[in-house]
């Protein structure tokens, strides 16, 4: 019988995502002057305020309230309307140093003198990649997250929508026929703060109504391949402004906090999470390095043609170098006549999931966090982007790999492996 699944996104203005992307930029901060520190920033905002906390072992000098004010500002809050603004908000910072015994365990050296790391904690990491999308990403939030980066293209061009502001939420629900393929969009839930531009509330919810049908969800539908465009259809049940008003938004109409949102970050709830944040941490934190190690795992399995779908999941003990246990799921799909066990081992002999390993195959050590705080870490285009290293007033560009975990380079690897 077919069955519904829903999914859902924020985007860069939700007081949760405020708070990743300054824990992301203050992380990157750090990394562009030493790759070698180790950065755990938590952010809490909430009115007029933002608090930064987390431990720190660095050799880098960051301008703390700089990088703050940078980031507020290219998101968006920059109007004392909206009781958060980038110029005037309070910023408290708490950072301190990390634990010498945490550190004693994440910094190793192996016999030989050559350095060594260590999983800077505990835990379990998952990897999902599915062939619904071309980025083998769920439809469902593959959608979600489309919704609100043309919203957000809107918003800051002004033009066709000129009244929206930076706090946004979707959702969206998939049908799916007996194989688990999708058959249609059922609903779409969107949520986007506006300017009072009208006071009647009723006549300015059918001008939002309106709008997002008009204009955004045809750009949204143009820029999908040809298959998820016949999903859409005339049925769609559309939830727009549902409360019927959102004026206000963001971190005055909520408190935001680092790490809350991590299924947006990841699956839209599909595959499953191990349960660890990603943003503000450094790669030798294992919750986010080695999710995106299996997620890469996840994706070249797929698209070579091992299975449909499959979910990776690796484990850790902290100041450990080895995984301590490598799980595979293709829900009962193996295309290549091996049990999941034996697909597991074969991962093990073809991926290296040490710490170090991952940092240096990803090149993690690198600032490219940033980008992936809003709309997803997963299921971005691999990338570049230029990075001035200077300082002191001197210039010293560089061309840095963003996303590098969406890369299909192994590919032909597990094609070979497998015969395929």
């Amino acid at each position: 019988m077919p069955y519904l699944f829903s999914s859902e996104s924020v985007s860069e203005g939700h007081p949760d995502k405020v708070a990743d992307q300054i824990s992301d930029a203050i992380l990157d901060e750090f990394l562009r002057q030493d790759p070698e520190s180790r950065v755990a920033c938590e952010t809490l905002v909430t009115t007029g305020m933002v608090v930064v906390s987390g431990e720190v072992s660095s050799n880098a000098y960051v301008k703390l309230q700089d990088v703050v004010r940078h980031t507020i500002e290219k998101i968006g809050y920059n109007n004392s309307e909206y009781q958060f603004d980038a110029k005037c908000c309070g910023i408290m910072n708490a950072l301190h140093e990390q634990s010498p015994d945490i550190a004693m365990g994440v910094n190793q050296k192996k016999s030989d003198g050559q350095r060594e790391i260590g999983a800077g904690d505990q835990g379990m990491m998952f990897g999902y990649a599915t062939n619904e999308t071309e980025t083998y990403m769920p439809l469902g939030i593959y959608l979600a997250h489309r919704l609100l980066r043309e919203l957000t293209v809107l918003r800051k061009s002004g033009v066709e929508i000129p009244y929206l502001r930076p706090d946004a939420k979707s959702q969206v629900t998939i049908e799916y026929d007996d194989d688990h393929r999708p058959m249609r969009i059922s609903d779409i839930v969107l949520s986007t703060q506006h300017d009072p531009f009208d006071k009647n509330d009723q006549r300015m919810l059918e001008k939002i109504n309106n709008d997002i049908k008009r204009i955004l969800i045809p750009r949204v539908i143009e820029s999908c391949p040809a298959d998820i465009q016949k999903l859409f259809n005339d049925h769609i049940k559309y939830k727009i402004n549902p409360t019927g008003k959102f004026v206000i938004g963001g971190p005055h109409g909520d408190t935001g906090l680092t790490g809350r949102k991590i299924i947006v970050d990841t699956y839209g709830g599909k595959g499953a999470h191990g349960g660890g944040a990603f943003s503000g941490k450094d790669a030798t934190k294992v919750d986010r390095s080695a999710a995106y190690a299996s997620r890469h795992i996840a994706r070249n399995f797929v698209a070579a043609g091992v299975a449909d779908k499959i979910l990776v999941q690796v484990a850790y003990a902290i100041g450990v170098v080895d995984p301590v246990s490598i799980y595979v799921n293709t829900f009962g799909g193996s295309r290549v006549g091996l049990t999941d066990g034996e697909l597991a081992v074969i991962i093990q002999e073809l991926f290296d999931l040490r710490p170090a390993a991952i940092i240096r195959d990803y090149k993690l050590d690198q600032p490219i966090f940033e980008e992936t705080a809003a709309y997803g870490h997963m299921g971005r285009m691999p990338g570049h982007k230029l990075v001035d290293f200077g300082s002191n007033g001197t210039k010293n560009e560089r061309k840095v790999e963003t996303f590098t975990w969406e890369k299909e380079d192994r590919v032909d690897d597990i094609r070979k492996q497998f015969g395929l």
